[in-house]
C-alpha cells in the first residue's frame, strides 16, 4: 500500500487492500477511531480501546504502509521513470483482473447496483482526464491536500500522488519533502490523518449496510482508472521536478502505433502484453494462495 501510493495512476493503497482481501477490515478498524474511542482513552480503558479499533491489525497495516513507502517508493518511482510502458502494463493487468474478481462479491444485482458500478467507472474515468489545477501556495491548501490525498488509501482506483497532481501541489510537496520543510510537511500529515478518518467514516455505512453497492462502486472506480494505466501515453503538460528535470504532469492515452508516429518511441507491444499477463497471473496466484490459507486456518 505504501509503495504504490507514489505512483501517478489507477493503483492506490485502497486497490491493494481490496486485492488482498482485507479492505473491509481496514475500513472498519479506521472508522472505529471515533468519539467513543476517544472517550475510552480519556477513561484510561486502554484495553477496551485496543479491542475496539482492532489494534493488532491496524498497527500492522499502518506499519506496513510506512515501511512500504520508505523501502519501495524509490524502486516504484525508478521503474515508472525508466520503464513506463512495462510498469503501466503490469498494473493495467492487475486492475483488469482485480475488478471482475471484486465484482464476484456482489450477491445482489439490480438496477441500483448497476448504476453504482457505472457511477464509479464514470468518476474514475473523469478523474483520469481532468487537467491539473493551478493553485496558490499556502498552508491552508496544504492541509486540504493532505485530506484529499488520504482518499488514495481508502478509495481504490485513485492514488494520493494522482490527487496531488490534480490539485497542482505534487511538485510543491515533493520539494518540501526534499528540503525537509517541517511546517509544510506537518500541515500535510495532519490533513492526511484527518482525511483518512473522515473518508473511513463515509465508507463504513456502505461496507456494513450496503455491501453490494460498496463493492460495485469500488470496482467501478478501478475500471474507470484503467485509462490512467494504459501503457501508451502522450504527455500534454510538463513540470520541473526538484532536480530541475522536466517530467510529465498531464498526459492522455494513445494507441501503440500513434506513440511511434508522434514520439518516435518503440511502443514495445509484445513486452507490454507479457507484463499485463504477468499482472493477471500474480493476482490469480495470490487469490489461490489466500483461499488455501483460509481453508487451512
Amino acid at each position: 500500500m505504501g509503495g504504490v501510493e507514489v505512483l501517478n495512476g489507477g493503483v492506490s493503497g485502497g486497490t491493494v487492500a481490496s486485492t488482498t482481501g482485507f479492505y473491509d477490515d481496514w475500513i472498519l478498524s479506521l472508522s472505529a477511531l471515533d468519539y467513543e474511542a476517544l472517550q475510552l482513552i480519556k477513561r484510561r480503558r486502554f484495553i477496551d480501546f485496543w479491542k475496539k479499533i482492532n489494534g493488532p491489525f491496524l498497527i500492522t497495516v499502518l506499519a506496513g504502509i510506512g515501511t512500504g513507502f520508505l523501502t519501495l517508493a524509490h524502486a516504484m518511482r525508478f521503474f515508472r521513470d525508466q520503464y513506463p510502458i512495462h510498469t503501466n502494463a503490469f498494473f493495467f493487468g492487475v486492475i483488469l483482473i482485480v475488478a471482475p474478481l471484486t465484482l464476484r462479491k456482489v450477491r445482489k444485482w439490480n438496477a441500483g447496483t448497476g448504476l453504482t458500478l457505472l457511477l464509479g467507472a464514470t468518476v474514475g474515468f473523469c478523474l483520469t482526464i481532468t487537467p491539473p489545477l493551478q493553485t496558490p501556495d499556502n498552508l491552508a491548501l496544504v492541509f486540504l491536500c493532505g485530506i484529499f490525498a488520504a482518499a488514495g488509501v481508502i478509495w481504490p482506483g485513485v492514488s494520493g500522488t494522482f490527487v496531488l497532481l490534480l490539485i497542482g501541489k505534487y511538485q510543491y510537496l515533493l520539494f518540501a519533502l526534499s528540503t525537509l520543510n517541517i511546517t509544510i510537511l506537518a500541515f500535510f500529515v495532519v490533513g492526511w490523518m484527518a482525511g483518512i478518518l473522515a473518508f473511513a467514516q463515509m465508507v463504513r455505512p456502505l461496507v456494513e449496510k450496503h455491501h453490494h453497492l460498496a463493492v460495485a462502486l469500488l470496482a467501478g472506480l478501478m475500471i474507470g482508472a484503467l485509462n490512467k494505466l494504459w501503457p501508451w501515453r502522450f504527455a500534454l503538460e510538463f513540470v520541473t521536478n526538484s532536480k530541475g528535470k522536466q517530467v510529465p504532469a498531464f498526459d492522455k492515452s494513445i494507441l501503440p502505433w500513434d506513440l511511434l508516429t508522434q514520439t518516435g518511441k518503440d511502443p514495445q507491444v509484445l513486452q507490454a502484453i507479457l507484463m499485463m499477463a504477468l499482472g493477471v497471473f500474480i493476482v490469480v496466484l495470490t487469490e489461490k494462495i489466500a483461499e488455501r490459507l483460509k481453508t487451512k486456518f
